[in-house]
């Protein structure tokens, strides 16, 4: 049996769960509703303050999709009760961040500044705080989203292995190379 999917999820005070008869999970909570659609062979109980997800069958497709719906379910509860944060920071001589409204403004060391479109659902807040790298900090009941988001401000410049120059999560650990050796002899 899936060890994840047999695990109950418990409610936090403030969050309710609605399943419809057509296998859609809506969850609500203090920071907002999401909703997701559930196979209609997995069934999802609302019970004692816990949600229970179970399988009709021990097939492995039943296996698979057990544990991964449980997890979205968990995930949802997650997000509308405490919400998720992510903080990116860019490392590199003149790299910079700068925001108005829902537009993020990047200067990465190309020729021109990029211009992305956060979704309305992210919040987003930059800072440059003096003689550190900039930071930006993405909020978001949607865990899905918010990695999305956050990835996709990562590929606009990679970190690269010499220098460790790029975009990286804060904390995030770089594994670094050994550059060229000293010169011939």
């Amino acid at each position: 049996m899936s060890r994840i999917g047999k695990k109950p999820i418990n409610l936090p005070s403030g969050v309710t769960v609605n399943v419809t008869d057509k296998g859609t999970v809506t969850v609500e909570g203090p920071k907002g509703s999401l909703t997701q659609d559930v196979n209609p062979d997995i069934q999802v109980k609302v019970e004692d303050g816990q949600v229970v997800v179970s399988r009709p069958t021990e097939s492995k497709r039943h296996k698979s999709i057990h544990g991964l719906y449980r997890s979205l379910i968990n995930n949802m509860v997650i997000g509308v009760s405490e919400g998720y944060k992510k903080e990116l920071e860019l490392v590199g001589v003149g790299y910079k961040a700068s925001n108005q409204g829902q537009v993020l403004e990047l200067n990465l060391g190309y020729s021109h500044n990029i211009f992305f479109a956060v979704p309305s659902e992210v919040s987003l807040k930059t800072e440059t705080p003096k003689g550190k790298n900039p930071i930006i900090t993405l909020e978001s009941n949607d865990k899905e989203l918010i990695g999305q988001v956050a990835a996709k401000i990562k590929s606009l410049r990679k970190v690269e292995p010499y220098k460790g120059k790029g975009v990286r999560f804060v904390g995030e650990q770089i594994r670094r190379k050994a550059g060229k050796t000293a010169g011939k002899k």
